[in-house]
């Protein structure tokens, strides 16, 4: 006997059955040891930060990267996938500086580095329980007990190796840059990390006038930083452009773009019809090389005659200056800018930096004390901007020509917000655009899943790579490797504690903790000078922390050289889209430069989660889903199938709790009621599936047709799921699931209501209990919870979440239906005649459904006839189940169904004008002469109507023509799918007649359910009231008991229970009583 299944939807609280089964059973651990020996198909987990909480976002990644283990795990590799913890960097300092109430490096290093690194490792495991329940209760599943955790000595060491083996491939170099900077953290930031932080600002930029020197007239230069005006040395024009030299209205003589002219002085006129400049000269822009002309500020003048031997404020060119926005004329400050440091090489020009590190202005400068660039919370703290007051100011020296409005992306630090500065400093780099060529071929050999993303958005990124910035000037991550001589700066890298030990002379190195200040304290001798070494301050971007996860988990060259050669490159990885600049990235850019090959072989790249409006969430939008409360409202299988299948996983998902409810009605909550469909007659029939056999000499065709169905299911989904392709995998279910139960079952309930056990009921209980189960399996990495508990009961019956028994062990049953194999298609039983003939009747079926919606006929009306146009007619079986599904008399195959409807055309002014315009007339008299139906049959064949009108040759598609359908009186037509379907809707007396019989049997049954009587219940029937109803139902009395298990019907009988019906027009009072 099977348990008894609830026919409700709580599939929360059955999901908290299957996570304790598998918790309890270790099977998780189990589906990877039995694997042993098996081929590997290797899982890495990108690391989350255990000191943030998951969101809604984290449900759709872990169930992508949650399901394709669990696939390939019952195709029979061995899937090893150890969970980890990013644990270092700005994100965990963040939140011990507000947490212990500092703010800034200056508080930091007064609070003591070695105290401050203490909390940081207390706080990365702030959340770390709500990961693990969280995982859990998604169902994800990875080994959670032995994480690879990035602070761990042996995971630093590991690191060491690599920053080692870049350094002496002369890769790692530290260099004066224009780097991203945050002055608030105080460190530059990689590029990709830059690339997660933009936001849109509306700013004011400047256009200047700047005084040419010995002569009256003005440089124009434009600006969107105004700020760095104060370091301005030098200004910039395109060698190739032409350049004007004009007289503008306002009295001033002015250079700039010609391209430009007419953009920027058109604010001078004062009416329209007047001009509002003379040119007095065109030159090249190489014409305007070297010409010199007068600083803004006398600080600036002050700081660039302190530096000898480079020259300042005069004109360079350079073909980076572009003529789409501006003047044409660039300010060159190159403290501040890439393209600024490298044309300032170029032309050996002064080096100013009026920005301190901390982004405020200097004491030198006016604006002493003001921010460079501030973030919304120092402006609401009282915190000046210096932009404001430096437009102000030009504009009182009346050298402000415009401040024009731009909205523009802005970086931002990713983890503070804290708008960034491109600034001026030395970092350490990793010269990676020295293998960019390899990292473009690497990219090649992954399997993008979209391509798109790896051709465009990683391709386009490795095509235009910059050298990783890796250090950072903080406290809490992997210390950089680099000793340094404090005579003769000479340099080595330290690749393991060992060596460290040996260089320092102190043993300590072999037990010391990896991290600031410890490591600090080891002094080396210098071996050039005999000096000390230290080791340089920084420690390294957090980034080449995940990035060498491959490795370093392994401790890798130090222990685990053969499992790691074993487990690598990662058969597969999955995160959102933007990691393609983080983590995808990094990872990437470290198994190029240490092992010359790719990562990954698969990657699934994930779209961001949306709210139900496609906006992107937000605690201040107060539109950000919990995930802990959609999980207990919904469920984990339901969000997990709603993310598979709502759209493409790399597109963005609009989470939307109706879309939950719906995808779990129509996928989970049909699979689990046809489950339950099985088990109720089952247990009625006392029938266990291991004591028959099918006979498949006789199969009814219907059960030829699904078992077909099913084996087609298994094959398509199983192609799909290989090929990554999961909406595909998920639709195919989808289907298989809907033609099972409202199909199969639907038509099959007759033979398991059967009485006794024949071969023919014993063929649909095996038929089904097989399609359950296959595809239970076949779902099973896709919804683990709802699929294993039918698995448990329709396997293990009475044993169900318990541990193997010792007979089901000789019986090689399987504990969990994710310790089974994938299912594999029987080939032999798919009928592709078979399924294509059901699939034309179904298609029918919905077509003649939808003549009787228009005709407003219920299906419980019987009606005449309907007739059928296709590409080929069915058998006499499909005719009878055509029959029985519309409830017609008689379906009749026909060539022409043009009797029935009529067409007339009209043209799409909207597309047909455009086209056509002089011809219009002539197109609509010849569209009013037409064939309509002829016209029809060759636009349904052809796709198009050609002809001659208007002399003009005219093609016309179906988005080109109003079509007016006209149908007979008396009958209903659809078409689609090829098929035409043509219902007669009109009613005889004898129709009607059936037609009340139907909707009384209905509201009998709908009585004894209302009342909680069983289906199997004998019961005695009271009617009351129209006369008419009593006549019909008296002539059929036999029919109606038979249907509704009646011994008798009374008439003019009330009872209690007894309920007033509309039964086609006509009333009718029904009572049911138990005998």
């Amino acid at each position: 006997m099977y348990n008894k299944v609830q026919t409700d939807m709580n599939f929360t609280g059955r999901e908290k059955q299957v996570e304790e089964f598998w918790k309890d059973e270790n099977i998780f651990d189990k589906s990877v040891e039995e694997r042993d020996g098996n081929e590997i198909y290797m899982f890495y987990d990108g690391p989350p930060t255990a000191n943030g909480k998951p969101h809604i976002g984290h449900v759709l990644t872990r169930a992508i990267k949650d399901m394709i283990p669990r696939y390939r795990t019952m195709k029979g590799y061995q899937v090893p996938r150890k969970a980890g913890w990013d644990t270092h960097g700005l994100p965990v300092e963040l939140e011990v500086e507000k947490a212990i109430g500092i703010n800034g490096k200056d508080q930091i290093e007064a609070y003591g580095i070695e105290p401050f690194i203490k909390k940081c490792r207390e706080s990365v495991w702030k959340y770390k329980g709500m990961w693990e329940d969280f995982s859990g209760t998604v169902g994800f599943w990875a080994d959670m007990d032995h994480p690879y955790i990035t602070y761990e000595d042996d995971y630093i060491e590991s690191e060491w190796w690599a920053l080692s083996e870049i350094w002496k491939r002369k890769l790692l170099y530290k260099g004066f840059k224009v780097v991203p900077y945050c002055p608030r953290c105080g460190t530059p930031l990689s590029s990709h990390e830059v690339a997660q932080g933009y936001k849109t600002l509306k700013e004011r930029t400047a256009i200047v006038r700047f005084q040419v020197k010995g002569e009256d007239a003005y440089f124009l230069a434009w600006t969107t930083t105004p700020w760095t005006l104060l370091s301005n040395v030098a200004l910039c024009v395109n060698p190739e452009e032409t350049y004007v030299k004009v007289k503008a209205v306002d009295g001033n003589v002015y250079y700039l773009a010609k391209a430009l002219a007419d953009r920027v002085l058109s604010k001078l006129k004062t009416k329209e019809s007047e001009s509002a400049y003379e040119v007095l000269e065109e030159m090249a822009g190489k014409a305007l090389e070297f010409k010199e002309y007068e600083p803004l500020y006398p600080c600036t003048r002050e700081a660039a005659d302190k530096r000898k031997n480079e020259k300042a404020f005069f004109v360079v060119c350079d073909t980076y200056v572009t003529m789409t926005d501006g003047t044409g004329i660039v300010h060159i400050a190159p403290a501040f800018g890439e393209d600024d440091a490298r044309v300032g090489r170029k032309y050996n020009i002064a080096f100013v930096q009026m920005v301190d590190e901390k982004g405020r202005m200097k004491e030198e400068t006016p604006f002493a004390g003001m921010r460079a660039k501030p973030s919304e919370k120092e402006l609401q703290e009282g915190e000046k901007s210096a932009d404001p007051a430096v437009l102000k100011d030009l504009e009182e020296k009346n050298l402000l020509f415009d401040a024009p409005k731009v909205e523009h992306d802005y970086p931002h630090c990713w983890r503070c917000s804290t708008p960034l500065l491109y600034y001026a400093r030395e970092s350490w780099f990793v010269k990676v655009t020295a293998v960019k060529d390899e990292l473009v071929e690497n990219n090649k050999k992954i399997n993008w899943v979209p391509k798109s993303i790896g051709e465009g958005r990683f391709g386009d990124w490795l095509e235009n790579i910059q050298d990783w910035g890796i250090s950072r000037n903080r406290y809490w991550g992997t210390p950089l490797n680099i000793w340094e001589c404090q005579g003769c700066g000479h340099q080595l890298s330290v690749g393991s504690r060992k060596e460290l030990a040996e260089l320092s002379g102190d043993q300590t190195a072999l037990t010391v903790e990896l991290h600031r200040p410890y490591i600090d304290r080891f002094v080396i001798r210098c071996p050039e000078c005999g000096k000390e070494m230290r080791r340089v301050p920084e420690v390294i971007d957090c980034w080449f922390d995940s990035g060498a996860m491959p490795f370093a988990q392994l401790h890798y060259p130090f222990e685990n050289q053969e499992l790691f050669h074993k487990e690598f490159p990662a058969s597969f990885i999955s995160e959102a889209v933007d990691q393609t600049r983080g983590w995808f990235y990094s990872l990437h850019a470290e198994a190029t430069l240490l092992f010359h090959s790719p990562a990954f072989k698969n990657v699934i790249v994930m779209g961001l989660v949306q709210d139900e409006n496609g906006q992107k969430m937000s605690k201040s939008k107060g539109n950000a889903v919990d995930p802990f409360d959609a999980l207990k409202t919904y469920g984990a299988d339901a969000i997990r199938w709603y993310f598979y299948t709502n759209s493409a996983p790399w597109l963005p998902s609009r989470f939307s709790g109706k879309a939950v409810q719906e995808g779990e009605r129509k996928f989970l909550g049909t699979l689990w009621n046809t489950y339950a469909f099985y088990v109720l007659y089952a247990n009625i029939d006392d029938f266990d599936v291991d004591r028959h056999t099918l006979n498949k000499d006789t199969l009814s065709v219907m059960d030829r047709w699904i078992l077909s169905r099913m084996n087609s299911m298994i094959r398509m989904t199983d192609a799909a799921l290989n090929d990554y392709k999961i909406p595909e995998a998920g639709k195919t279910l989808a289907k298989f699931v809907d033609d099972l139960s409202n199909w199969y079952v639907r038509r099959c309930r007759e033979r398991f209501w059967a009485k006794g056990m024949e071969q023919d009921k014993i063929n649909a209980y095996i038929t089904l209990y097989t399609c359950l189960l296959n595809v239970c399996k076949c779902a099973a990495p896709m919804v683990p919870f709802i699929t294993e508990a039918i698995y448990q009961n329709l396997v293990r019956k009475e044993n169900a979440f318990l541990p193997l028994t010792e007979e089901e062990k000789q019986r090689k049953v399987r504990e969990s239906i994710h310790l089974c194999d994938y299912p594999k298609a029987s080939e032999e039983d798919v009928d592709a005649k078979l399924e294509s003939d059901m699939e034309e009747v179904l298609d029918i079926i919905v077509l003649g459904r939808a003549c009787r919606n228009a005709a407003n006929r219920k299906n419980r009306q019987p009606l005449a006839e309907m007739f059928v146009k296709a590409e080929q007619s069915v058998g006499s079986y499909y005719v009878d189940i055509i029959k029985e599904e519309l409830n017609v008399k008689e379906v009749r195959f026909t060539d022409d169904v043009r009797d029935f409807t009529s067409y007339t055309f009209k043209p799409q002014l909207r597309t047909v004008g455009p086209k056509y315009g002089k011809s219009l007339g002539a197109i609509k008299e010849y569209l009013q002469e037409l064939d309509g139906n002829a016209a029809m049959d060759e636009l349904n064949e052809k796709g198009e109507l050609r002809f001659t009108a208007g002399g003009a040759e005219v093609v016309l598609t179906k988005e080109d023509l109003l079509i007016d359908v006209t149908q007979k009186e008396g009958f209903m037509s659809e078409e689609d799918y090829g098929i035409t379907v043509v219902i007669d809707t009109n009613l005889t007396p004898e129709l009607m007649d059936e037609g009340y019989v139907a909707e009384i049997i209905s509201k009998i049954q709908t009585t004894r359910k209302e009342i909680g009587l069983e289906v199997m219940d004998h019961i005695r029937v009271s009617l009351t009231g129209s006369d008419k109803l009593k006549a019909v139902v008296e002539n059929q009395v036999e029919p109606i008991t038979t249907k509704v298990l009646a011994d008798a019907i009374l008439f003019d009988t009330d009872v209690k229970n007894a309920k007033e019906w509309d039964i086609n027009g006509e009333k009718l009072r029904i009572g049911v009583e138990k005998i």
